[in-house]
C-alpha cells in the first residue's frame, strides 16, 4: 500500500469536509502560514452514525502580520459545527499549548450548539473547555470571531474572550432564536436576538467589522497595545483646538490608533485601547455620564483587561454622579462599584483628567488620590463639587430643619466648584489648559512607566 498516497487522500477528504472554514482561516492569516494540528481526529457521531472529520473543528497555529497565534475554527460543514466531548477536548488541547507558549488564541465560531445524542458526555467536555479558557483569561489574549450563527455553549465561550468580533451576519445567543421565538409566542428575527446591536446589554467587548481582513487588522492593533514596548515621544504636543471645545469626541481624537471595545453598549462611556505619545493605554472617556450598574460594570471589565495585561488606565472624567432613579437604586450598582474598586486597586498606573464635571461619586471613584490615582489633572473649565448645583444641595438637605438655603447656594455656586480649590488642597496635581493635556499625559506616563 502506498502510504504517501493514502495520506494525501485522507488530507483531501479532510479539506473537502471543511472548504469554507479553511478559506476563512486563509483570509485571516498570513499566506501559507497555517499549520494544522490534530487533523486526524475522528469519532463516530452516535446519533447520525457519521464520522466527524477532524472532530468538526480545525486547530493549529499561524501568523497574522508576522506574529504567531493559535487558531480554533469550528467547521460548520461537519454536524453544523456541533460541540461534542471529543471536539471540546481537541480545543482544550490547543488552549493548553497556547498557555504553555503564552501565545494568543483566535476562535472562529459558527455552531448550532451541541451534537444530538452526546448527553452528559458533551456537558463534561464543555465544562473542561470553558474552564481552560477561563484559566487563560488575563495571561493569554483570546479573540472570538463570530462568523455566522453561534448558539449555546459556543456563545458562552465568548464571555471569557478579550474581544468579540461581529460582522453584519453574526448572531450570538445562548438559546436558539427558534426557542426564543417559541417562548415569545411570535416570530423574532435572529438578528434581533443576537446581532451586534441587539446585544447592547451583554457588555461583551464587542467590535463591529466589515470582514475577516478587518478582523486581522484589529487583532494586530490590540495585540500591539499589549506586547509592544514604549516609544519615546515629543513632549511639545499642544492641541489648541481643545481650548475651544473639549468634549468626548475631541478627547478621542488626541488618542493614537484607537480601538473602541463594546461600542454597542453604554455609549456615554467609551472604552478605548490606544496610544498617547507611543505609550499604550486603556482610556475611559466619559460623556456626561450618570452612573448606573451597566456603565460601571463596563468600566470594571475594561479595568480588568488593563490590569491583566499591564496597561495604564487613563480616565477622562465628565460624570455628574449616580443617576437618581428608583431603578438604579434597586440594581447591582453598589456591587459593581465595590468590584470596580477592587480591580482598580490591581492596576499599576492610573491617571485621571477631569474634562467636564466630577460630581460626588464621579470624583470619588474616578479622580481621587485616595483610590490610587497617581496623577490627577483637571481642565480649567472643569467643575468639581459634591452636588451638581445649589438646587441639588437644597433638595438633598430639604429635610434638615437647620439647613440654610442661602448658605447652600453660596457653598455650591459655580465659583466654588472651580477645580483650583481641589488643587489648593493637594487633591489635584495641576489645573491645566485643555490644549496641553496630551503633553501632561505623555510626561506622566513616561515618569510612571519609564
Amino acid at each position: 500500500m502506498d502510504k504517501i498516497k493514502q495520506l494525501n487522500e485522507r488530507k483531501a477528504t479532510l479539506k473537502n469536509a471543511g472548504k469554507t472554514i479553511r478559506a476563512e482561516i486563509a483570509a485571516l492569516t498570513d499566506e501559507a502560514s497555517f499549520v494544522e494540528l490534530a487533523a486526524f481526529s475522528f469519532s463516530k457521531d452516535q446519533f447520525y452514525g457519521e464520522d466527524a472529520q477532524g472532530e468538526g473543528v480545525v486547530t493549529g497555529f499561524a501568523t497574522v502580520g508576522g506574529y504567531p497565534y493559535y487558531i480554533v475554527a469550528q467547521n460548520f460543514e461537519v454536524s453544523y459545527g456541533g460541540l461534542s466531548k471529543a471536539n471540546c477536548e481537541k480545543i482544550a488541547k490547543t488552549l493548553n499549548a497556547a498557555e504553555k507558549n503564552r501565545t494568543p488564541v483566535i476562535y472562529l465560531l459558527q455552531s448550532y450548539g451541541v451534537r444530538v445524542g452526546e448527553g452528559v458526555n458533551v456537558m463534561e467536555g464543555i465544562s473542561e473547555l470553558l474552564m481552560k479558557a477561563t484559566q487563560l483569561k488575563g495571561s493569554v489574549l483570546q479573540f472570538a470571531v463570530v462568523l455566522g450563527e453561534a448558539y449555546g455553549s459556543t456563545a458562552a465561550l465568548c464571555s471569557v474572550c478579550d474581544c468579540v468580533f461581529f460582522t453584519g451576519k453574526s448572531v450570538l445567543s445562548l438559546s436558539s432564536p427558534f426557542v426564543v421565538s417559541a417562548k415569545a409566542g411570535k416570530n423574532v428575527k435572529k438578528e434581533e436576538v443576537g446581532g451586534y446591536h441587539a446585544l447592547k446589554n451583554s457588555l461583551l467587548p464587542a467590535i463591529l467589522v466589515k470582514d475577516t481582513k478587518e478582523v486581522a487588522s484589529k487583532i494586530l492593533q490590540i495585540s500591539d497595545f499589549v506586547n509592544i514596548p514604549i516609544i519615546d515621544a515629543e513632549l511639545n504636543t499642544a492641541v489648541p483646538a481643545l481650548n475651544k471645545k473639549c468634549g468626548a469626541a475631541q478627547i478621542a481624537e488626541i488618542l493614537e490608533n484607537g480601538v473602541e471595545l463594546g461600542a454597542n453598549s453604554c455609549p456615554e462611556l467609551k472604552t478605548v485601547l490606544a496610544r498617547v505619545g507611543g505609550v499604550a493605554i486603556a482610556a475611559a472617556i466619559f460623556d456626561d455620564v450618570k452612573l448606573n450598574a451597566a456603565n460601571v460594570k463596563k468600566l470594571k471589565n475594561f479595568a480588568e483587561f488593563a490590569a491583566c495585561y499591564g496597561l495604564p488606565v487613563v480616565t477622562f472624567v465628565d460624570c455628574v454622579g449616580v443617576e437618581p432613579t428608583a431603578e438604579v437604586n434597586d440594581s447591582t450598582l453598589l456591587k459593581e462599584i465595590c468590584e470596580y474598586l477592587s480591580i482598580l486597586d490591581t492596576v499599576d498606573v492610573k491617571i485621571s483628567v477631569v474634562t467636564g464635571k466630577a460630581i460626588g461619586l464621579g470624583y470619588s471613584l474616578f479622580v481621587a488620590k485616595s483610590v490610587g490615582f497617581d496623577y490627577a489633572y483637571a481642565f480649567a473649565t472643569a467643575k468639581i463639587a459634591l452636588f451638581e448645583s445649589a438646587e441639588g444641595a437644597e433638595i438633598e438637605y430639604a429635610n434638615e430643619k437647620n439647613a440654610n438655603k442661602e448658605e447652600l447656594r453660596m457653598l455650591y455656586a459655580d465659583d466654588n466648584s472651580d477645580p483650583i480649590h481641589a488643587a489648593k488642597s493637594g487633591y489635584l496635581d495641576e489645573v491645566i489648559e485643555p490644549q496641553f493635556v496630551k503633553q501632561y499625559l505623555i510626561a506622566s506616563l513616561q515618569t510612571l512607566i519609564g
